[in-house]
């Protein structure tokens, strides 16, 4: 058989996002260079892999056809075990049309296990970039490399991160915790350098996003950055949403940037849903809201890829809904963060993940998930002060004073923190209730959600599983000790396993919110000290620098490293690796350590 001008593979699910099995060779005559009409395309926005299983690869580009006239276009697929396509092991040919805004991807079959293959696209006598990806491994198992990204805003500053992972040569794959682009318009949360940096949004997409062709529009403007594509060249992503492809602080039924004037939320959900299936290698799937998955690395990591956010989360709760100047509102509180009814993953995906967790045979049993679990408590003064803070910034209002007050309150307690910890017997019963009276920092974390934390750390007590959490979100770089509560009926309180969160690749973080000085590093060391001491389940944290994590599995120990750069506000950069920190879990036991 011939591809002809007529005949040609059809691309399937073409509702969210083209996508074709290629099973090999085709032993076809590729011929859309030979077409009667010839149409001027080009590969504007780079190409990528993704979600590798041990078989198989998902590649992915979008063809840009100049005349805006055309509405399908040709392409074809070359894959190969080495880069100059020598040794070709796929290869067809498809069309894709302005329903899938000419996206396309492959899902190559019949690959080994633990290679690397090369791949390109071809439309027209335009060849695309080459990008590369691979499978996962079987079987016995020496490494494991995992490179950590989560929070990417383009208007914020320059994507340099994703340029620096694109530099890391022995990953086995990259894992995005998601937001991966922003909705919000010029004007919005950290577009204020933008015009000034040249990250303005396109003039037909600089409103908040709401429609198909919005969150379309906004994905191709991102995937124009040639960090961004270089990143997506080197490695296979393995990727999850956050709140952001959809709107801020999202959940099953809406989200904080939502409002009845931008039509029903489930609508404009599955319009991005739909363009994020689109734009993302991802595999399909039947029910585009159940993106959980788990990938295994030979016999060393069973990776669970989780959604926080869209599928089952319950609605954030806020303090003002309670009153913490009374014992009835303190209890009302704690009954609401830990009710067995509050889910953050639901019935169905909590008990896949403690069913894999309890059968799996590899070595580390690692979450790839948005939001920290790590108990991030404060205490009850300073959240008080910060709320205020909060309320004062939604409004607008001058928030200097209140950021004075609380660095002072911040290191007054840690003085006491510090002398109970040096068993300073002249701490007083008062001073001691400061520092021990604490509430969760941020509800829109696992803090809010307290039973479905406690079920997976009692998961990975009971099976004496080592588990460790990958987390995003927060834009900052942490280390946390996950530990089951005093009160679990089961375990008590017990070390259960790590969590290592990344930085972002550029959404501001504490640092623009406690309004901290930057340029006086130590000033910014005494608060990272401060937040630490004060955090009891709290190992490390980097409060200023953009960057992020690489994760390195062995038998012997999981080893995370943090990598920053010094700016995103200017082309030019550095690496610093005097910022950077290596943690570490050993296998068999559940405790932070230093690496070395």
């Amino acid at each position: 058989m011939q591809f002809t001008r007529r005949r040609f593979l059809k691309a399937s699910a073409a509702g969210f996002g083209a996508a074709v099995l290629s099973l090999g060779l085709s032993g076809c005559v590729l011929d859309s260079d030979n077409d009667e009409e010839q149409i001027n395309v080009s590969f504007d926005h780079g190409v990528a892999s993704g979600d590798p299983l041990n078989d198989s690869l998902i590649i992915w580009t979008r063809v840009t056809p100049k005349d805006p006239s055309v509405t399908r276009v040709k392409v074809q697929w070359q894959a190969a075990t080495d880069a100059n396509f020598e040794s070709l092991v796929h290869d067809g040919q498809t069309e894709v049309s302005a329903d899938t805004d000419f996206t396309l991807k492959v899902d190559l079959q019949g690959l080994d296990a633990n290679t690397t293959y090369y791949y390109r696209f071809i439309s027209y006598g335009v060849t695309s970039a080459t990008g590369k990806g691979k499978t996962l491994p079987v079987g016995d198992i020496d490494q494991v490399k995992l490179a950590v990204l989560s929070c990417a805003n383009y208007p914020a500053g320059y994507f340099h991160v994703y340029g620096e992972v694109a530099k890391q040569e022995d990953l086995d794959a990259i894992l995005h915790l998601g937001d991966y682009i922003y909705e919000y318009g010029a004007g919005g949360y950290a577009t204020e350098d933008a015009a000034a940096l040249g990250r303005e949004l396109a003039s037909d997409n600089n409103e908040e996003i709401i429609t198909l062709d919005d969150y379309r529009k906004r994905y191709a403007l991102y995937r124009q950055d040639a960090d961004l594509q270089a990143a997506h060249g080197h490695c296979a992503f393995i990727a999850v949403w956050d709140d952001h492809e959809i709107s801020n602080d999202t959940w099953h039924s809406g989200a904080e940037n939502h409002d009845g004037s931008e039509g029903p939320f489930d609508e404009r959900k599955m319009q991005a849903l739909r363009a994020y299936f689109e734009w993302m290698p991802i595999r399909n799937v039947a029910d585009k809201e159940k993106i959980y998955r788990r990938f295994d690395f030979g016999n060393l990591v069973s990776l669970y890829m989780l959604d926080t956010r869209v599928l089952a989360r319950d609605e954030q709760l806020s303090y003002n809904d309670f009153d913490l100047t009374t014992a009835a509102g303190q209890y009302d509180f704690a009954s609401a963060i830990g009710a067995p009814s509050r889910t953050l993953l639901g019935g169905e995906q909590l008990t896949w993940l403690t069913d894999g967790i309890q059968t799996s045979s590899q070595q580390w049993q690692v979450l790839g998930q948005q939001v920290l679990m790590t108990k991030m408590h404060l205490p009850a003064e300073v959240m008080m002060l910060l709320a205020s803070v909060q309320s004062i910034l939604a409004q607008g209002g001058d928030t200097s004073p209140l950021l004075a007050q609380a660095n002072i309150l911040f290191a007054e307690l840690a003085q006491i923190k510090g002398r109970i910890l040096a068993g300073d017997p002249s701490v007083s019963d008062a001073e001691r209730a400061r520092v021990e009276t604490v509430l969760p920092y941020n509800l829109d974390a696992w803090d809010g959600y307290a039973y479905e934390r406690e079920v997976i750390l009692g998961t990975a007590l009971a099976t004496q599983k080592n588990l460790v959490v990958l987390a995003g979100d927060t834009h900052n770089g942490w280390a946390g000790q996950l530990r089951t509560d005093a009160a679990n009926p089961i375990a008590g309180d017990q070390a259960a396993g790590v969590e290592f969160a990344t930085a972002s690749v550029s959404s501001p973080g504490m640092e623009e919110y406690l309004s901290l000085n930057t340029q006086d590093p130590q000033t910014i060391a005494q608060m990272e000290q401060v937040i630490a001491l004060l955090v009891d389940d709290l190992s490390y944290t980097n409060l200023v620098n953009r960057g992020f994590m690489t994760v390195t599995f062995s038998a012997a120990a999981a080893q995370a490293q943090w990598h920053y750069v010094d700016t995103i506000k200017a082309r030019a950069y550095k690496v610093i690796s005097e910022r950077g920190q290596q943690l570490q879990m050993l296998a068999g036991k559940p405790q932070l350590q230093p690496l070395g």
